[in-house]
């Protein structure tokens, strides 16, 4: 399949804030856009919206779906700790959302009769806390300290699996955290534009360095490894730098026209689904997928305080 004949990609999670964007993103290619989720998001870029609650729909169901759309591509989007379920989450829901449901996609792709590209969207939180100052290529072991990272983790082996024994032609996408336009309300971005929106920034802040990418160069990420059939493994999608979580949120406040003291700190300790530092080394992404991010921290943040 050449970079230009991807005829229909069919979006798992395509209301998600992630998924919403790699909906826009293939758009833009020419690509027939099937986005399917629980329910409809006002401005979703698609030709055709499947709603389907896939953490408990039968792999026959998807199955189904993707022989009716004649899907070139699935790209999985969907994410256990999501706005609308939010980040609390008991380890069985964890379980169905983050693995149960990959191997009913790995299934409903499996069986179908055309070939099919699965990209997934994995977590750099599926790696082993590394040291301070350290960036995480895709060579660091894999021992997450999280449930949310465990269940992340096991749904993106058993892409790599199927992948590796040749039942499906998929790569995975292990991306950092994400800024940019129309955050998910949970999200740290999300509460940021909130309390923002309120006239002051109160909460606790991390004392934690990490990798921030703009959510339409991880869109851009996933385009492109959609374009390159017969391409399997993992790939590190990040900016490749590490920030402090205070210059980070400092960093939105002066882009949104706000000054510094509107900040307040009320954290004593923070915890969070990763470890103190976190930094994608993304050599790989540049080698194998001829990828680089492309909106810088400033922009992304600037821009996403303009689609509040």
């Amino acid at each position: 399949m050449a970079h230009n004949e991807i005829r229909t990609a069919v979006v798992l999670g395509g209301t998600g804030w992630v998924g919403r964007h790699l909906c826009a993103a293939l758009a833009e290619h020419g690509t027939r856009v099937v986005a399917v989720a629980r329910s409809r998001t006002e401005g979703l870029h698609c030709d055709r919206f499947a709603a389907l609650d896939l953490a408990t729909a039968p792999a026959a169901t998807t199955a189904d779906l993707l022989h009716e759309e004649s899907a070139d591509l699935v790209v999985n989007a969907t994410d256990a700790a999501n706005a609308t379920d939010g980040w609390d989450r008991t380890e069985a829901e964890l379980v169905r959302a983050n693995v149960s449901l990959v191997e009913q996609v790995l299934h409903a792709v499996r069986t179908q009769r055309r070939p099919v590209r699965l990209v997934h969207i994995g977590t750099m939180h599926e790696y082993s806390p590394v040291a301070f100052g350290t960036p995480v290529d895709e060579s660091v072991p894999c021992a997450p300290e999280s449930a949310y990272a465990r269940t992340k983790l096991a749904g993106s082996q058993a892409v790599l699996e199927a992948a590796r024994t040749g039942a499906v032609d998929g790569m995975v996408l292990r991306a950092v955290n994400v800024c940019g336009p129309h955050p998910s309300p949970a999200s740290l971005p999300g509460k940021l534009v909130a309390l923002l929106v309120a006239g002051a920034v109160r909460l606790p802040i991390a004392d934690a360095h990490r990798d921030w990418l703009d959510v339409r160069d991880l869109a851009r990420a996933a385009v492109a490894a959609a374009q390159r059939p017969g391409v399997t493994g993992v790939v590190n999608i990040g900016s490749g730098q590490a920030v402090p979580m205070r210059e980070f949120v400092e960093i939105f406040v002066r882009e949104a026209g706000f000054p510094r003291s509107v900040v307040e700190d009320t954290s004593s300790e923070v915890h969070s689904y990763g470890g103190s530092w976190l930094q994608a080394d993304v050599r790989k992404a540049a080698d194998v997928l001829d990828w680089k991010p492309r909106w810088s921290l400033e922009e992304s943040l600037r821009d996403m305080w303009a689609a509040r």
